[in-house]
């Protein structure tokens, strides 16, 4: 299996990078979509990131337009309206298919990690800690202010 840390990513402004970028951190990582019934979530996980990130937490945001069409508009429109509208300043990648024989790397590994299943909707959550292993799977519907969410990254802290 591939480790996390060796996939290729392109942030939302369009620099290449690798997950290594985020090695020796905890990740929460969530398709994202700005025309969703689950949109709101966004403000859960910005609160999530600023509780955390100084104790090594990032949450990457991976817009995704697979799920019925929301999320439409191209990378930059995807930032403004994540940063206009919940503030957001943890990082987002390039939009990204999750789904499919297009799916990203990134979510080929994840999917494996855990049950293998397809992504279920717009803001599944997948916790990866430290060291790039993928720990816990978390529904759509899962606020991510949910007890099984925060517990989730206080024991995986690393810092």
């Amino acid at each position: 299996m591939t480790s996390i840390h060796d996939i290729s990513v392109t942030l939302n402004d369009g620099t290449e990078t690798t997950m290594a970028d985020w090695a020796g951190h905890l990740l929460l990582i969530v398709n994202v979509a700005s025309k969703c019934g689950l949109t709101p979530q966004y403000e859960g996980l910005q609160k999530l990131y600023e509780e955390y990130q100084d104790r090594g937490f990032f949450v990457i945001g991976v817009p995704c337009n697979q799920f019925n069409g929301q999320e439409p508009g191209t990378d930059a429109e995807v930032c403004a309206f994540a940063q206009n509208q919940y503030d957001v300043t943890f990082p987002l990648l390039s939009k990204t298919e999750v789904n499919g024989e297009g799916a990203h790397p990134l979510y080929k590994v994840l999917k494996e990690a855990t049950d293998g299943s397809e992504i279920e909707w717009n803001f599944e959550k997948f916790l990866v800690d430290a060291e790039g292993n993928t720990i816990k799977r978390f529904a759509p519907r899962t606020e991510p202010s949910a007890a099984e969410v925060v517990e989730a990254i206080e024991e995986n802290l690393p810092i």
